[in-house]
């Protein structure tokens, strides 16, 4: 299969699909019971993270769609640990006899993809390996889809995957939700964030800026309203694209959680 590599091309469409990711209000339940159950379990993460210099939120969504966060199963692809691995990649570990600890076997994963500290895991980097790790069979062989192994669950996927190794079907569904969804719906609630891309410090007070239809000119002004629009992210069953345009969907959002239109607001 050809390589594919992260360059500015693919790096700006995995930004702008991650800023503009929305939840599936039907699915909300479902992925926010995924990352309590992950969030458990960070501890167990975080061991293998610092060993192998890998983020444990990556760790922790691949371990939810390759083994469904089951410690009983390889990462490499959900096969027991009771033995080595059947499905591709077979044969892992090769090293060791079974049956294997889930650090042996998580390791062993992450070697096999050659992930460590010296990768970009910036969120750019890191959506790029979690499309790698799955195999770029969708954005060679069915470009019209976008992969649910990162956005199941989101606005960004209705139908169309793989059911089996090679065999294809545009009217199928995932039904797991997708990476990229999870890590969006930790960087909201700031469980997780990206080295390019911080969380804005908190607040004792709600930051407040006028209500606009349009960007600001002012670079300043645009920043304060996308340290809004992340910190309204903060609360749950809310999804606002940090864009710094402080409009009709950043204002509902801020009367939810304040109790108050944006001043400006003709609905004030």
């Amino acid at each position: 299969m050809p390589t594919i590599f992260l360059n500015g091309t693919l790096k700006i469409e995995y930004e702008n699909l991650f800023n503009s990711c929305i939840l599936r209000p039907e699915r909300i339940t479902a992925i926010e019971e995924l990352i309590r159950r992950l969030t458990a379990n960070k501890e167990r993460y975080q061991t293998v993270s610092e060993m192998q210099g890998v983020p444990w939120s990556f760790v922790a969504v691949i371990h939810t769609l390759e083994a469904d966060q089951n410690f009983s199963k390889h990462l490499h692809n959900g096969d027991p640990l009771s033995g080595r691995t059947i499905q591709v990649p077979a044969g892992r570990p090769k090293k060791g006899n079974p049956p294997f600890t889930w650090e042996e076997s998580t390791a062993d994963a992450l070697s096999f993809k050659g992930l460590s500290s010296r990768i970009d895991w910036s969120l750019a980097g890191t959506l790029y390996q979690l499309e790698r790790y799955n195999g770029w069979g969708y954005r060679l062989y069915h470009p019209h889809v976008l992969t649910p192994y990162l956005w199941s669950f989101s606005n960004h996927y209705t139908s169309g995957k793989y059911i089996s190794d090679g065999t294809w079907s545009d009217t199928a569904k995932s039904k797991q939700g997708g990476s990229a969804v999870l890590l969006r719906r930790m960087a909201e609630t700031g469980l997780i964030e990206f080295p390019d891309q911080p969380a804005p410090k908190p607040e004792v007070n709600p930051i407040v800026v006028s209500y606009a239809m349009v960007k600001s000119a002012d670079s300043s002004i645009v920043k304060r309203v996308q340290d809004l629009q992340r910190w309204l992210n903060t609360f749950p069953g809310i999804f606002v694209k940090p864009d710094g345009v402080p409009g009709n969907k950043t204002s509902e959002a801020y009367q939810m959680v304040v109790g108050s239109y944006l001043p400006g607001d003709p609905r004030s």
